[in-house]
Parts: C-alpha cells; structure tokens; sequence
C-alpha cells in the first residue's frame, strides 16, 4: 500500500438534491466515461469495464459511485488495487489504497457484469430495457446506473467513448460520432465518441435490427434509423423535417 500524509473523509453518497434525493454523489467530479461493454442479445448478459477519469474535490479515504443490479468483480484507483468495495442498494464505495489528495486527477478502474435491467422509480421504468429483439436505454433522470457505474446527477457532465461488442445482425447506435466499426466472427465491435460532455442520462445504447433512411442531405444531414417494418412510416412522419 502507498502511504499519504493527507488524511482524508469519505465522500458524500448523494449530492442533496430534493428531485433525486439518493442519487448522485459528492467529493470528487468526473470528466471522462471510457466504456468497453460486451452484450449477448439471446442472454441479456452484460459484461463492462469502466475507465473514469476524474478529479478530487477534497481529501477522500472512500467515495462512491451510483451501480443498479449490476457485480463488480475488479476495482483500481491510480493503477493500484482498491483496498475494499462495496455495493449496498444502487451503490458502489470504494476504499483507495491511500487518501486521494485535494485537487488530485484520479483514473478509477472497473470491472462488473450481469443481467441489466430498469430500475422503477416515480417516473416509471428507466434505463437499460431487454427488448423482444433488440435494446432501448431511456435514463432520464436517473437510469444510466443500470448499465455504467457513474455519478448519476446532471449536475456532473463529463466526455465519453462507448465500445460495444454484440450479435453482427444487429446495428447498435450510441452517442457521438462513429469512430470504428469492426467484425469478428458473429459479432460486431461499434465504438463512438462523444467529446462534449453531457449529463450521464442522456448516456444511451440502442440494439436493432435497423435501415439507415436518410431525411435530409443538404445543409444539416439527418439521418435515421428504424426497423424495416417502419420506413414508410418514418418518411412520411419526419418528411419535412428539414424545414
């Protein structure tokens, strides 16, 4: 273990907001999201590594992150192994094997799986969503923990790379920009980036089976995606879109 002169206090577990009383949480923001996911369609069976990049906002001995109904098998901060973690409820605490000083970069490692599901709330189901033949996540206010270990308040807005492997007949759609796009036997890797930050509900992954229609080529090129059974409809609703 490292030794550090600075002690430090836990970080709060929510950052006090009425609207969202549990979620959230304090001592430290996030500037970066780097997820590497794995996603088997037939046995709704995540498998996901979290970089997060972040920094301290006071000295901290343990800080928490927000993770619904997901295990977490491996935790690090600054390339050395977590003294301890938890998970009570819809929480991650994390022990660093030494107090993370005031105002220092941290990079905090994660590895979890299992079955995603939406968490239920006063605004109904949110989150990650096991379609019929294929995904929806929907996370707004408070359901991007059902699939990435966060600070899940928008209140902390951070950049984010999101790689997904799944089954090749499926597109899969995240934010951003399409990065790269490549083919292994039966599955497909996508992965986007997204530099500007933005609050972790808007944080999405869609899986379908989904054609590309194009709205609109000059100007502002729109383009959509949807299911074969779909297109006619999608050209006739969002036609003049453009306008």
């Amino acid at each position: 273990m490292r030794n550090s002169s600075a002690s430090g206090l836990p970080g709060a577990t929510t950052f006090g907001d009425e609207y969202v009383p549990q979620h959230g949480n304090g001592g430290y923001y996030i500037t970066r999201y780097d997820l590497t996911l794995s996603y088997r369609m037939s046995s709704n069976r995540l498998v996901g590594r979290a970089e997060i990049s972040a920094v301290s906002q006071m000295a901290l001995s343990r800080f928490s992150l927000d993770l619904a109904g997901l295990r977490v098998s491996k935790v690090s901060v600054n390339g050395y192994p977590a003294t301890k973690f938890t998970q009570p409820g819809r929480k991650l605490h994390i022990w660093p094997s030494a107090t993370i000083p005031v105002g220092s970069a941290m990079l905090i490692l994660i590895q979890y799986s299992g079955s995603p599901a939406p968490v239920g709330g006063r605004w109904g189901q949110l989150g990650w969503e096991e379609l019929a033949d294929g995904v929806i996540v929907a996370s707004q206010p408070t359901g991007a923990s059902t699939w990435f270990p966060c600070n899940d308040h928008p209140r902390n807005k951070a950049s984010y790379r999101i790689s997904i492997t799944s089954d090749s007949p499926y597109y899969v759609l995240a934010n951003g920009a399409l990065l790269e796009k490549r083919k292994a036997a039966s599955q497909t890797t996508w992965v986007y980036d997204q530099p500007e930050p933005m609050a972790t509900y808007l944080a999405t992954v869609q899986i379908g089976q989904y054609d590309t229609i194009d709205l609109a080529t000059k100007r502002v090129p729109m383009v959509a995606r949807a299911p074969s059974r779909l297109k006619a409809a999608v050209k006739a609703d969002f036609g003049r879109q453009q306008e």
